[in-house]
């Protein structure tokens, strides 16, 4: 009998798959905020895509606040919809689609009530229109000469 034909209860989630998957948000995390405090984001660069990820965000979500990210806003059904059209159109990125973790306010650092779990593209659209919108500036001012670190308080 093929693996994938079995029934779904059989299968349970890997702890330990799980936790790795944390470590590595956390770790794009530190990486994505460590940047902000180092380069002008303006001059960032998140992905060879990035003027078509802003250009179909943008028309997408014209009027969508990038500075503060309301959660319940992003994730109701009708944004559930609009994203997915959206995500749908980057399927061919690699990694598109992996769990990432956002700043719910560009203004502060990387916390766990400051950050929302989204998909990679939805990460790389707010991010990168921060950058060019002038929301991520303050993180460079606010922060710069520290390293954020899950380790340290």
């Amino acid at each position: 009998m093929d693996v994938l034909s079995r029934p779904a209860e059989e299968f349970v989630n890997d702890g330990t798959v799980e936790e790795l998957w944390a470590v590595k948000a956390v770790d794009h995390a530190e990486v994505h905020f460590n940047l902000l405090c180092s380069v002008d984001p303006r001059l960032l660069r998140l992905t060879p895509y990035d003027d078509e990820i802003y250009d179909q965000f943008r028309r997408m979500f014209p009027d969508m606040d990038v500075r503060v990210v309301n959660e319940t806003e992003l994730k109701n059904s009708d944004a559930k919809s609009k994203w997915r059209a959206y995500v749908e159109k980057f399927n061919r990125l690699e990694d598109f689609s992996y769990g990432t973790l956002l700043r719910a306010d560009a203004e502060e650092e990387f916390r766990p009530e400051n950050a929302i779990l989204v998909v990679r593209i939805q990460f790389w659209a707010i991010e990168v229109a921060r950058n060019r919108e002038g929301h991520n500036d303050i993180v460079r001012m606010k922060f710069r000469g520290r390293n954020f670190n899950r380790d340290v308080e």
